[in-house]
């Protein structure tokens, strides 16, 4: 890119190694920030630097949150502490909190397992999630990591990791998307579709 002058190549550079971002989206990013006012660009600035500084993670359950103490899931009195429900991502909270239905806690690993990636247990929040279930005051752990081969190895390792504990383990349903149909269902979510039936 020898057309564009240093900084602003150092700026379309920084916008590529942003996940999903190609090298157009990440010139289209740079000319928008070149775009905007001083003080626009120093807010921008300034709230990167800030959310680096301020955001921390909760001390009981793992979620991002400011500040330091219990994020505001943990702080609630309207939870449920009893139940604790495990995803790989914060941005898995997010999901999970949409759909209004789940009024428990949760616990953020931040990733799962995978030797591919050289990721192992002891680089996952499963120490902090054990030392939580071994203060007795859960009655059950949701696994609700997602159905691939990773997210699979690392709910059955947790799973047996939480076996002397006595609290009740699950796993998230499986089966065909509402509004899906049948003849597009591959053989995997069929045959989990079927385990998991429930009367009506």
């Amino acid at each position: 890119m020898e057309y564009f002058p240093a900084p602003l190549e150092n700026l379309v550079e920084q916008f590529a190694k942003l996940p999903g971002i190609g090298s157009k989206s990440a010139q289209r990013l740079a000319f928008y920030v070149l775009g905007l006012s001083d003080a626009e660009a120093a807010a921008f600035a300034a709230a990167i630097v800030n959310a680096k500084k301020e955001v921390t993670c909760c001390p009981v359950c793992q979620n991002l949150t400011a500040g330091g103490g219990p994020c505001p899931i943990c702080a609630s009195p309207k939870r449920d502490p009893s139940v604790v429900c495990v995803v790989a991502d914060p941005r898995d909270v997010i999901a999970i909190e949409r759909a209004r239905e789940f009024n428990g806690r949760y616990h953020v690993l931040h990733g799962v397992i995978s030797p591919m990636n050289h990721i192992g247990p002891d680089d996952l929040q499963i120490k902090s999630l054990l030392d939580r279930v071994a203060q007795g005051d859960i009655q059950e752990v949701i696994m609700a990591t997602n159905p691939d081969t990773e997210g699979e190895a690392t709910a059955m390792y947790i799973a047996r990791l939480l076996k002397p504990f006595g609290v009740r383990v699950t796993r998230l349903a499986y089966g065909i998307p509402v509004g899906g149909h049948l003849e597009f269902a591959d053989d995997a979510t069929l045959m989990r579709a079927l385990e998991g039936r429930r009367e009506i």
